[in-house]
Order: C-alpha cells, then structure tokens, then sequence
C-alpha cells in the first residue's frame, strides 16, 4: 500500500522557525543527550539508574521530533498572505456566528501554525474545512456536539 504524506502549509516565517528547531535538535540537543547518557552510564548500574532512563527517553522524544519536523518540511508549500475572492490557505477572513452580533476574524493557515488564541485557524479544522473555497456572502455551516453552527462571510482579505 503507497502512504502519501500530506501537504503542509507554511508561511515562510513558520519555515524558518522549523528549520532552526530542527537544526538546534539536531546540533545542541543531541549533544546534550549524549553528555546526559555518558553521565548516566557512569553511575554504574543502568537497570535502576533514573537518569539513564530519563536521557534515553529525551533522546527517543528528540529523534521522533527530528523525523516529524523532517517530514514538515520536506512536504511544505510555502504561503504567502495573499487577498483573494474565496477562503483559502493564507487569505484572512471575517465572519459572523449566527446569533450573535460582533463579527470574527481568522486567518486560514496550515496545522503546524494553528493558534486559536491569536486567529489562527487550521485548514484541516472544521471551521476552516468548512470555509474553504466560500465567497463573501456565502455561509458555512459546521457540525458541533451541540448542534450546527453557522457562519456568515463578511469580508475576506
């Protein structure tokens, strides 16, 4: 069976971000794991040695983020903000809630960016899955535990 990884929006301030992540891992962080492992070792028994165990936990914790930020980044399509007459990854968009009576702002952006608190919205999340490909004018509508919810675009920028 062929597993095909997913694309992975980015912009390029998040690339760079990710790129100095992992060459600090990969640098600093893996020297430090081998100092803490040598250390470890030299306690003598490692069956009971709670530093040992600790080290080789950082340093499985550290290898799967090395392969994680890897496949990011072998798989990142680069987005600029860009203003455009539909949602899409990039654009930032105004809604209005159905009920309520102040409107709301999100920007559509890849999953490694996603930020909730800061309008920051991912592609792949219900809300942003829902918008995508919507007009000014369009409503998306989107399944909760309680109940639909429903969104008006207002504005995109």
């Amino acid at each position: 069976m062929l597993f095909c990884r997913p694309m992975e929006y980015l912009t390029l301030e998040k690339k760079k971000e990710l790129e100095l992540e992992l060459k600090t891992l990969k640098t600093v962080r893996r020297k430090e794991i081998a100092d803490a492992l040598e250390y470890a070792k030299s306690l003598g028994d490692l069956s009971e040695n709670a530093e040992y165990h600790q080290a080789r936990e950082d340093q499985a914790n550290t290898e799967d983020r090395i392969v994680h930020l890897e496949q990011i980044l072998k798989n990142a399509v680069i987005m600029d903000k860009h203003h455009s007459g539909i949602v899409e990854v990039g654009t930032t968009v105004m809604v209005m809630k159905k009920g309520e009576k102040s409107e709301r702002q999100f920007s559509i952006v890849g999953s490694e960016e996603a930020d909730s608190l800061a309008g920051k919205i991912s592609n792949e999340s219900p809300l942003g899955k829902a918008l995508l490909g919507k007009k000014k004018g369009d409503q998306a509508t989107v399944s909760t535990p309680k109940g639909d919810v429903v969104y008006t675009i207002k504005e995109i920028a």
